[in-house]
């Protein structure tokens, strides 16, 4: 199937933020153009779309841009109504599922970085941190096969590229994501069965592979 005209996804491959729009634009069926960026030379498109913080992903839309993960995900949903719905159509259950991805989007990443950038002290604080992030998680999930119940939706869509960089946390910092947090892990498997999922993120080895890049480049050791 061709790109539905008019859709392109400025994006850079082993980011979260840019999968999670990937996986939302897959579960809508959405057929767009991909577009990869070099973040250290960015494309003039780039900066025109998102002036303001010159970050991917952006998604434009008929040529206009829409700027920020979490909000290009609700936008999807939105435009493309008629197909499953990915946020909670009830007011409460969709404030909720709002507040958790807003807890992932201010939570997992800068704290995950710190477990890679950081030795000693402070990255056993950040250790700490995180696995206490991680199990704030599990309990909201709970017994539940998704964050939503039954059903793969928005909270999922936010949480789910971490877990491709859950082998380069666990590496780093020594500690076993699957010990702490094991209903988390299994979650994470579960939704790696859905091919939006399976065909958004990449090998684990291959994240951490691109991490010990940065470390070299930034003189991390």
């Amino acid at each position: 199937m061709a790109a539905e005209k008019g859709i392109i996804l400025l994006d850079f491959w082993v980011s979260p933020f840019g999968q999670r729009c990937r996986i939302a634009l897959a579960e809508k069926g959405i057929e767009y153009e991909y577009r990869e960026e070099n973040l250290a030379d960015k494309s003039p498109l780039l900066l025109k779309s998102n002036p303001i913080y010159k970050k991917i992903p952006v998604l434009i839309h008929d040529g206009k841009p829409i700027c920020e993960s979490l909000i290009i995900v609700q936008y999807i949903d939105e435009v493309w109504s008629q197909n499953a719905k990915l946020v909670p159509e009830d007011a409460y259950a969709r404030s909720q599922a709002r507040f958790w991805a807003d807890f992932i989007d201010k939570k997992i990443y800068d704290c995950g970085t710190r477990l890679w950038k950081l030795k000693g002290e402070g990255q056993e604080e950040a250790k700490k941190e995180f696995i206490d992030i991680l199990k704030t998680l599990e309990k909201e999930l709970g017994d539940k096969k998704f964050f939503n119940g039954d059903t793969f939706g928005y909270v999922d869509i936010a949480l789910v590229p971490f877990t491709a960089w859950f082998y380069t946390y666990e590496t780093s910092a020594n500690f076993s994501a699957e010990k702490e947090v094991p209903k988390l892990v299994e979650w994470g498997k579960r939704c790696m069965e859905r091919e939006s999922v399976a065909k958004s993120l990449h090998d684990p080895k291959k994240v951490y592979e691109f991490v010990c890049m940065l470390k070299k480049k930034f003189g991390i050791e």
